[in-house]
């Protein structure tokens, strides 16, 4: 878990320095801030996404964790989530429940936040989520200093996210080969990308609704292993 711990702590310690600069940013410099973290994130998802070639499991996974999203609404409680959090804390509930969701989601579906788990959970090495806890540090802080405070709580999201992921790796070593690891890495890196058409203000994509899909080889590997 030392992993996770830094990570999320990289990410509170960023969000608090992007707060304090709120405000002192011009609209027009956080505009295109925001365009070229878009269009980073975009290649960070394409990269991610080239990992396998086993395209009927990534295809399977997306169509399956979308039905399962949507048939529990994933992305509708993550926003209501995000309000509940700031109507406690501000009247600007909205833009909070943006931060929080947004957030949320960019540092928690991405290869790194997959794998870098992954290892920690399997050989104990963290040195993938060490590189991750410096890039969400500085995303947190860009994200912050323009979406708010909402940013702030997306630790906690990435602390239960990542911890899960470790706690289970270190309980499920034997299904978690590295072909299935690639398959998981790649269908996160396909909603990367489409967090990164959200930046860049092209298509909004219920995200939240697809997470499921990451786990799907996964569990499809445990199925197999029963039989």
């Amino acid at each position: 878990m030392l992993g996770t711990i830094v990570n999320t702590l990289s990410i509170i310690a960023g969000s608090l320095i992007g707060i304090f600069f709120r405000g002192a940013i011009p609209e027009k410099f956080s505009t295109t801030i925001m365009h070229a973290i878009g269009l980073a994130v975009l290649l960070i998802g394409l990269k991610a996404a080239l990992a396998t070639d086993d395209l009927l499991t990534v295809i399977m996974s997306l169509t399956l964790g979308g039905l399962i999203g949507e048939l529990l609404a994933l992305e509708d409680r993550l926003g209501a989530l995000g309000n509940w959090i700031g109507k406690r804390i501000s009247k600007e509930s909205h833009g909070i429940a943006k931060g929080f969701v947004d957030a949320s989601l960019l540092f928690c579906v991405g290869a790194m936040a997959i794998v870098g788990s992954l290892e920690s959970g399997l050989s104990g090495n963290h040195q993938t989520l060490f590189a991750k806890s410096i890039l969400d540090g500085i995303g947190s802080l860009f994200f912050a200093s323009t979406l708010g405070i909402g940013v702030l709580f997306s630790a906690v999201s990435v602390f239960v996210y990542q911890g899960l992921i470790t706690l289970t790796a270190s309980h499920a070593k034997d299904l978690l080969s590295p072909a299935v690891v690639s398959q998981m890495s790649a269908v996160g890196g396909l909603l990367i990308m489409a967090i990164g058409l959200g930046l860049l203000e092209i298509k909004r994509i219920k995200i939240g609704n697809l997470l499921p899909a990451i786990f799907i080889p996964f569990v499809y590997q445990a199925l197999i292993s029963l039989l």
